[in-house]
């Protein structure tokens, strides 16, 4: 049977007002909702920091949310744990779905196939506004065949089997991630690496000297980051050149979508030059493509080891280098003045292995992640079809 989204589902029902009186808030934005991956909430204190104007749609369970920008940077996700005081950017479209009418896991899987948002993305692209964009009522119109709510279920168990051990590669991709970050905060920040006695050197007695940068231990140096890297500017490339499949391709926020051509093969770091996002440090995967939106850290010479310069800069970020408030951004000129720590090179060796070492089992976790996406991107489309059909046993349950 037919149905309308609309009817399935209640769409930007939920919104926060002056009567809810919240402390604080979790912020969820489209750039940090990726292919189904929250990366990121940005806790926010109401009276202390500046809340965004678009913070208002109230999250909850089951909820799924789809952003109405550019439908085809596929920045949508269906929410299964909800942080307390979840709100996200008005520039999502937050669907509730009927949980007596529809599977919630169903309908999300309805909605992010390809051709559906191939479709909304060619609406947006027709629209006035500044940004290629859709109204919310545009999914509503959509209309789906529902299945048996119980087929429905056990299509949807199916599915996201595959999505859950994606998202548990990925939460060990960030335990791996947090490791690094641990251990170069413990070396190069708190100074507190192995000496000739494998003792931690800063409170062992380490000798100190004085830099532009604070204390750092004696024998190292700090020096302008233009001395380590040729800093430049990505390629332009309009974003209806963008495809849905090829060469990644990396902005200002991230990556964007997908191109027929690369710029690197190797892994580059990237730090976002124009709009909000001015200032932070992206890390590209190898065989990428980069806008304008991003300047790239070219190295220069062996001063300091790409993994050093990836992990330097992530810990560093470079928000206060922006100018201008309309339209912040960030140039050659201003970044060249950003000093970076060149520690012992031995030191900065055997940390590299480390990263390096974490790298692979993230790179490869990655890797098998495509995998899975490419799996479930088959099945996908023929069990909504019901080209394949789910089998199920006399209580309902997918057999």
């Amino acid at each position: 049977m037919s149905f309308k989204i609309s009817e399935v589902c209640d769409i930007n029902s939920f919104n926060l007002s002056k009567n809810d009186n919240l402390n604080a808030i979790n912020y969820l934005d489209t750039a940090n909702l990726n292919v189904g991956t929250v990366d990121e909430l940005q806790y926010m204190e109401v009276g202390k920091d500046k809340i965004p104007s678009r913070a208002k749609r109230i999250v909850r369970k089951n909820d799924i949310l789809i952003s109405t920008v550019r439908p085809n940077q596929k920045h949508y996700g269906i929410i299964k744990n909800v942080a307390k005081n979840m709100v996200a950017s008005t520039g999502f479209a937050v669907l509730t779905p009927k949980e007596d009418k529809v599977d919630p896991g169903y309908i999300y899987n309805y909605l992010i196939q390809d051709h559906i948002t191939t479709y909304l993305h060619s609406i947006a692209e027709s629209s006035t506004s500044t940004y290629p964009s859709i109204k919310p009522s545009v999914i509503g119109d959509l209309e789906v065949d529902l299945p048996p709510l119980e087929e429905q279920k056990a299509i949807a168990h199916i599915l996201s089997t595959l999505d859950d051990k994606i998202e548990v590669n990925n939460q060990i991709n960030k335990t791996l991630e947090n490791m690094a970050q641990a251990i170069f905060k413990q070396w190069f920040v708190d100074f507190e690496f192995p000496n000739e006695d494998g003792e931690p050197y800063k409170s062992s007695g380490g000798e100190m000297v004085e830099s532009e940068l604070g204390m750092i231990p004696k024998g190292w140096e700090v020096v302008k980051l233009n001395s380590v890297v040729d800093i430049c500017y990505g390629k332009n490339l309009p974003t209806k050149k963008l495809l849905s499949d090829g060469y990644p391709v990396f902005g200002g926020n991230g990556q964007i979508g997908f191109y027929s051509e690369y710029l690197y093969e190797k892994s580059q770091v990237l730090i976002a030059c124009r709009g909000a996002a001015s200032g932070k440090v992206i890390v590209s995967l190898p065989y990428s493509f980069v806008t304008n939106n991003s300047l790239i850290l070219e190295q220069n010479g062996t001063t300091v080891t790409h993994e050093y310069l990836k992990q330097f800069c992530l810990e560093k970020e470079f928000y206060n280098y922006a100018t201008g408030s309309a339209q912040p951004q960030i140039t050659i000129a201003n970044l060249a003045k950003a000093n970076i720590l060149i520690p012992h090179r031995d030191l900065m060796n055997m940390f590299s292995l480390i990263r390096n070492s974490i790298d692979s089992k993230v790179l490869s976790l990655f890797n098998e992640n495509n995998k899975l996406v490419d799996l479930r991107d088959t099945l996908l489309p023929k069990l909504m079809s019901g080209e394949i059909r789910v089998p199920l046993d006399e209580e309902g349950e997918a057999s």
